[in-house]
Parts: structure tokens; sequence; C-alpha cells
């Protein structure tokens, strides 16, 4: 689960803005797939992004609804936790480079390193 956390801080790092003086994340969004309020398909409706925090790298996931949820990225093999901490947030690897994190009915697919893992 540790190369699962820098494989997905790397992904968002080559996906925002990295300029020194930069806290939040660019204004180009990475598109994802996600099922939200437990819906049996996926669409490639919300957003990605990233921003930095003083517990480390947030993932914040634009839903369609306009709501959006918080994920901080772990170096503890969890990969990725709620970062709001109101409901917890399960990381399942669902195939070849594919993670999928669902936190309260809501589930999103994330790009991740899988080789190797459980």
């Amino acid at each position: 689960m540790k190369a699962l956390s820098l494989l997905i801080l790397s992904f968002c790092l080559a996906a925002c803005d990295r300029g020194p003086e930069n806290t939040v994340a660019a204004d180009a969004q990475v598109r994802i797939s996600c099922a939200m309020r437990g819906a049996a398909r996926f669409e490639r409706a919300c957003s990605l992004d990233r921003m930095d925090s003083a517990d480390g790298p947030v993932l914040i996931v634009g839903r369609a609804d306009a709501g959006y949820r918080r994920l901080l990225v772990t170096s503890d093999g969890r990969g990725v936790v709620s970062a709001d901490g109101a409901e917890p947030a399960s990381v399942t690897i669902i195939g070849d480079g594919m993670i999928e994190v669902a936190v309260d009915g809501d589930r999103f697919r994330l790009p991740a390193d899988t080789d190797g893992m459980p």
C-alpha cells in the first residue's frame, strides 16, 4: 500500500501546478470516473485536484452535484483516508493500475500502481 500512496501522490503532482508559492490546485482539473450516492454506473463526471495541508497532500474530488470529498494521501500503507474524518474511506484494488475509493455511498476510480499488491 505504500507504493499506492506514492503513486496517488505522484499522479496528483503531475496533474497540478507545482509552483513554489502554490498551495492550491491548478485551474486545469483532471476528470475521473465516479458513481454517486450508490449509483451502479460510473460516469466520468468528477474532478480531481490536489492541495497541500499541514497533514500532507490532500486530494479534492469534486462531485457532479457541486459537493466534494477531501482525501488525505497517507504514507502508512492505507493509500488515502477521509481528510474530514466524518465518514471513513475504503480503498479497493479493482484492476491493473486502478483503485476504487468509497466514501458514504460515493465511489471514485483513481489510477494507481497496483503491481505486487495483494
